[in-house]
């Protein structure tokens, strides 16, 4: 007869799938709710905000305008074929103004950021993670979260709608080059027709979008980074983590966005 093995009675069982999902989420409210809560408590670090800020914006300044003009370019050519079946071209202004600066973009620019900040923000708190910086911070009697973690998703936040305008007028730019090629419109003209039906409620739709793709896109670089481990293989999967969940989220929020707008609309 074989002797079976008993199991301690102390030893922990193994946590499923679904408890290991209840365990993230209480993780992740729990690292929101140390945000808000330090945010609002002194010291601030007001010289870190504003790097950040111009880290987060300046730098994102030419990709945005690059692919701002591009997108307002082809979505005036490509819009252009469907408008002149029934002989509305002159409307294209209006279109693609109403498109910009509702949907495309704070879209395209969250994903932008999502892409290039939330990378940034996942891989740069990762590696001080894993070479043990923040824990150093710490016995220097400096808050590394409200350091590292506070600023950076402020600035994200600050920045977003900002940076939000600057490309919904940029793929202006680039949609006023195409209308003026092919109809010979004027500056003046283009600009009345795009912004005669923009309405207060899209500005304000658009900015809400922004700054919550911005908070969004911060918190969870900020969050994968600060939890991050591994070595090096911590550190990109950090980045890689922060970049797939943001986007996600980043959709999920605009579906929500647009059916609560939506009502104000009716």
């Amino acid at each position: 007869m074989g002797i079976e093995k008993e199991t301690p009675a102390d030893t922990p069982k193994p946590v499923s799938k679904f408890g290991n999902l209840f365990i993230t989420l209480y993780n992740v409210f729990k690292f929101i709710g140390r945000f808000f809560r330090e945010a609002f408590l002194p010291p601030y670090e007001f010289k870190e905000l504003m790097r950040q800020c111009y880290e987060i914006g300046y730098r994102s300044a030419l990709l945005i305008s690059t692919t701002g003009f591009i997108t307002g370019l082809v979505f005036t050519k490509q819009s252009r074929p469907s408008l002149s079946e029934f002989g509305a071209t002159s409307w294209l202004p209006s279109l693609v103004g109403i498109a910009l600066l509702r949907t495309l973009a704070p879209l395209l620019t969250g994903l932008i950021a999502a892409g290039k900040v939330g990378s940034s923000i996942g891989a740069e708190l990762g590696s001080m993670k894993v070479s043990e910086q923040i824990d150093a911070m710490e016995v220097s009697a400096t808050n590394p979260f409200k350091f590292l973690v506070v600023t950076r998703v402020l600035a994200a936040t600050i920045t977003m709608p900002i940076l939000t305008f600057y490309t919904a007028m940029v793929g202006m730019l680039g949609a006023l080059l195409n209308v003026s090629v092919n109809e010979g419109t004027s500056a003046t003209t283009f600009f009345q027709s795009a912004l005669e039906n923009i309405t207060y409620l899209d500005i304000i739709a658009s900015t809400t979008k922004a700054i919550i793709f911005g908070f969004t896109i911060a918190i969870v670089g900020c969050y994968q980074g600060y939890h991050s481990s591994k070595g090096t293989e911590g550190v990109g999967k950090a980045a890689n983590s922060a970049v797939v969940t943001a986007m996600f989220l980043i959709f999920v929020e605009e579906v929500v966005c647009v059916q609560i707008f939506s009502l104000f609309n009716t």
